[in-house]
């Protein structure tokens, strides 16, 4: 718990996600031939993704060392990158399709930079293929972040998840 205290721009809740959240957000990746989990934290999400696509290639982003190397250990079979997610995004290989990428960044509590840069990479990393698709959950009911590209790519709410303190509103992104 400490670590979030730490840095609580960078942390979006004191609290793991409800196992209720967790599955909506795993729900959200199917039909992915890859996941990117952005911003992992714990594992709650890490290990209902295992659960629901347990054949389909994963990897872990989480920034926080001390994190994701208990990622590393609990999640032997995944790949686990101790990056910035916009590095990660950035870097990825061209050709792999879709992929789903599946985020708990605390986007609205970010500070600006970290905000701008890694939803800006989000948009360049979808628009690069036009199946690929962004699940992330808010504690508001409004869109995690304002797009910066124009507007070929399209916010869509997909459910309200009420039993998760705080509620958390999940979002999907994509081609519109």
């Amino acid at each position: 718990m400490m670590l979030a205290f730490a840095r609580p721009t960078m942390v979006g809740a004191i609290w793991p996600s409800s196992r209720h959240l967790a599955q909506a957000m795993a729900q959200g990746a199917d039909g992915a031939r890859r996941i990117v989990e952005l911003g992992a934290g714990t594992g709650a999400i890490t290990q209902a993704l295992c659960e629901r696509h347990p054949h389909t290639p994963t990897t872990v982003v989480e920034l926080q060392p001390e994190l994701a190397d208990q990622l590393r250990q609990r999640f032997s079979g995944m790949t686990v990158l101790q990056a910035p997610a916009h590095e990660v995004l950035e870097a990825w290989p061209e050709g792999e399709e879709p992929v789903v990428v599946v985020s708990s960044l605390p986007f609205r509590s970010l500070p600006p930079p970290w905000r701008d840069g890694t939803s800006r990479a989000i948009e360049h990393f979808l628009r690069a293929q036009p199946e690929r698709r962004l699940i992330q959950y808010t504690y508001q009911p409004r869109a995690p972040f304002d797009l910066q590209l124009g507007e070929s790519l399209v916010w869509r709410k997909r459910t309200v998840v009420w039993r998760n303190a705080p509620p958390a509103w999940v979002w999907e992104l994509g081609a519109g």
